[in-house]
């Protein structure tokens, strides 16, 4: 594990938030047990604290231990499109997710990113992280390391450097929570 990462990690576990590559774009996070954390990247974002936020994990198992029994179609979605940039957003442990991330509801998106990095990061947390792209609320994705807003870099403790993977697309959020499935957000995926 490189120097860079290793740090990433120590600010991670010790409540800092990080910019970070993953498959679609960079994103600002934190780990998700970390309520102090969480509201201040909601404020670093300025976003709504009703918005729900998305979570990367490591795998189905890992984002299991968030969410309600899922169904096995889901559970095939989920083996079908992972790694890769789809969110699903499921009927979730409420007392197992901070309400913040949950935008108060009772449902958690959750995406695991087709990136060496990102999967490093939360292989090593042991936990979750909130993945949200880094920009201030209602600003352009950034896709690019130069695509960083400097005023939003200076708000984070760590930020790394390194490629995402360039889809040029944010993810498809589809919400599996209702019948039938419904796309929020029609991204990088087509379903």
């Amino acid at each position: 594990m490189n120097e860079q990462i290793q740090k990433a990690i120590e600010i991670l576990n010790q409540g800092g938030i990080i910019i970070f590559p993953t498959d679609t774009a960079f994103a600002i996070g934190c780990r998700m047990d970390r309520s102090e954390a969480i509201k201040r990247l909601f404020n670093i974002r300025k976003r709504p604290s009703n918005q729900p936020v998305l979570v990367l994990v490591n795998g189905l198992e890992m984002a299991q231990e968030y969410l309600q029994p899922l169904d096995e179609k889901v559970k095939e979605l989920m083996r079908k499109y992972w790694p890769g940039a789809l969110t699903v957003v499921c009927k979730c442990k409420i007392d197992k997710v901070y309400s913040l991330i949950r935008g108060n509801g009772k449902t958690l998106g959750v995406r695991m990113p087709d990136h060496k990095i990102a999967l490093e990061l939360i292989r090593n947390t042991g936990v979750p992280i909130l993945g949200p792209s880094a920009n201030f609320h209602g600003e352009k994705t950034p896709y690019k390391f130069e695509d960083l807003n400097p005023d939003l870099v200076k708000l984070a403790d760590l930020v790394l450097t390194g490629e995402a993977s360039n889809l040029g697309k944010v993810s498809t959020v589809l919400d599996c929570s209702i019948s039938p499935w419904k796309i929020i957000r029609q991204g990088a995926i087509r379903i």
